[in-house]
């Protein structure tokens, strides 16, 4: 092989690297609103009950609870005494329904990505403990430690910059994807 057959192959080499350092943006933006739909398509489908995951008589505004049959019958593991005795707290769907419209919502939006990314690790967090200690499905894992890493890579890219609003609101002090400090 002559050094011109070297040279041809490092720069094919290199541009292929370049190629998905180029798309991973929209990855990044593809994870973020992806993961947002789950979080807003659960706020949707327990606040209205389309049938889904939950059924039109147990929606929220029929008076249903978005998070009794999971507390009660659904937490297992080490910790389920604790969320089970929380399954009749009213005040606990007030924190579970509007975290996942603020954590799904801006998710999709593009616009207060890192907060509602910090929302989500939290969320996955408690559905971890209450659930998923030991994976029913999968003896490693299960897709609250996935999603919670989701989340992770897209507080630490700024996902809200790629395929949304984050771009036009950064400007805002508000609305920045940027944490204050």
């Amino acid at each position: 092989m002559g050094s011109d057959d070297l040279k041809g192959l490092v720069s094919l080499k290199e541009k292929f690297a370049r190629k998905p350092r180029h798309l991973d943006k929209y990855v990044w933006g593809a994870l973020r609103i992806g993961i947002g739909w789950i979080f807003f398509w659960g706020f949707l489908d327990k606040l209205f009950g389309f049938g889904f995951a939950t059924a039109r008589e147990s929606a929220w505004i029929n008076g249903g609870s978005p998070t009794f049959g999971f507390l009660k019958f659904g937490a297992t593991g080490p910790f389920a005494g604790f969320y089970q005795r929380m399954a009749t707290n009213e005040a606990v769907e007030w924190m579970f329904m509007p975290g996942l419209l603020f954590i799904g919502l801006p998710l999709m939006l593009g616009m207060g990505v890192r907060l509602a990314a910090a929302g989500g690790i939290a969320m996955e967090a408690l559905m971890f403990t209450a659930a998923s200690i030991l994976p029913e499905h999968n003896p490693v894992t299960d897709e609250h430690v996935i999603y919670g890493l989701i989340f992770q890579g897209i507080l630490l890219v700024g996902g809200g910059q790629y395929l949304g609003l984050g771009g036009w609101s950064s400007g805002s002090q508000f609305l920045s994807n940027d944490l204050p400090g």
